[in-house]
């Protein structure tokens, strides 16, 4: 962070601090004066009307420090060389310009100040202290006022800075959480589009069976019904499955059941064998004694899950070959290959599945490849076994 000005961490004056302000200035004055005002009132009466008539100046100009600092401190001193009234002023004034900190002022305003306070003491007060101790006594306090206006300063920006530190750590900790909110919004669209759209996708089919046979007989109508419904309630299950994590803000559980692993693929697969599509699953994986970790697993299951819903959509009677080999070292591959050109079924598709599923393999540090290959359509991925 760039340093700030002092206009920046500069506190805005309240009630109060113009009242102790104002008071320290007149303990100043009771000090000064005092000592003087007798004799000028006996002795030098015009210096007495002079000393209060720039004591009076000063006390107004100060209210300016904060507009003009440098110009007002040096008036106000210049105004102290030839009234102790203006003491008061000319100290607020020094210790307001001395929290800015700029050392080139702060030197000007300091010699000024030390040569009126020499002045003063040399035309009015006359008493016969020796030249050097009055200048060293006017150099320690001349020090001392603009040690403690700097104190104040640099007091001031560290609140500051502490401040706008915490206010821009409260905005990026937002940011954050509004940034995990819709990665976790992202996943969970994800997360529904591959589950209902493998589920929906075998509700359709045997819809459209339904829809083409005509040759049913009415056990056979109710057992496809079943099927159907059977599917419909499975949709809604996973659905609540995926939707389940935005409810349980306390625990962090999954209020139902957990989301699949490689455990699951071959039932995923017999699955889809026993609703009619043709499937060869061939399981390659070299045995090592170490389980799929379960968020690789999770994404080989999304990949096969979408490929055979695109083959249902898509190549509706065609063999699906899935083959899942890899080892530790080398990841995981996972090739689905199934012939196109068998027709089209009615299922919508909105185009959104394998974009989801690259953006998950590469969020795993993989990566998913498909197109054609001749007649064949190809959907490659390969994912890291540590991801």
């Amino acid at each position: 962070m760039d340093r700030p000005s002092p206009e920046d961490y500069q506190t805005p004056l309240t009630r109060w601090g113009r009242i102790w302000r104002v008071l320290g200035m007149l303990v100043i004055v009771a000090i000064a004066w005092p000592p003087i005002a007798d004799d000028q009132w006996h002795d030098q009466r015009p210096l007495f009307w002079l000393d209060v008539a720039l004591g009076v100046t000063a006390f107004v100009l100060v209210r300016y420090r904060r507009r003009w600092p440098l110009a007002i401190a040096l008036v106000i001193a210049a105004l102290s060389a030839f009234s102790a009234i203006a003491a008061g002023p000319a100290v607020l004034a020094a210790v307001s310009l001395a929290t800015g900190r700029r050392y080139w002022q702060l030197a000007l305003v300091g010699a000024v100040n030390m040569v009126a306070g020499q002045t003063l003491v040399e035309i009015q007060a006359g008493n016969g202290e020796p030249a050097w101790l009055t200048l060293l006594v006017n150099a320690v306090f001349t020090i001392a006022v603009l040690g403690w206006g700097m104190y104040i300063g640099s007091r001031r920006e560290l609140i500051w800075t502490l401040r706008h530190r915490a206010e821009r750590a409260e905005e990026e900790q937002e940011f954050r959480v509004s940034q995990a909110r819709s990665n976790e919004r992202a996943r969970i669209a994800r997360e529904m589009h591959d589950v209902l759209a493998h589920r929906i996708s075998q509700i359709s089919m045997h819809a459209g069976a339904l829809g083409f046979r005509e040759d049913l007989s009415a056990d056979e109508m109710r057992a496809s019904a079943s099927v159907i419904q059977e599917k419909a309630h499975e949709a809604l299950t996973d659905l609540r499955g995926v939707l389940g994590v935005l409810r349980d803000d306390q625990t962090g559980e999954l209020v139902t059941a957990p989301q699949p692993t490689y455990a699951d693929l071959p039932l995923l697969v017999g699955e889809a064998g026993s609703s009619g599509l043709r499937v060869d699953y061939h399981d390659l994986l070299e045995p090592s004694g170490q389980p799929v970790p379960d968020v690789v697993g999770r994404t080989i299951y999304r990949i096969v899950q979408e490929g055979i819903t695109n083959a249902r959509k898509h190549a509706p009677g065609s063999l699906l070959t899935i083959e899942v080999s890899g080892s530790p070292d080398d990841g995981v591959d996972i090739v689905l290959r199934n012939p196109v050109g068998f027709g089209i079924s009615e299922t919508p598709g909105a185009g959104l599945g394998l974009v989801g599923l690259s953006e998950r393999a590469e969020l795993r540090g993989g990566r998913l490849e498909h197109g054609r290959d001749g007649s064949v359509f190809v959907l490659h991925g390969w994912i890291p076994w540590a991801a």
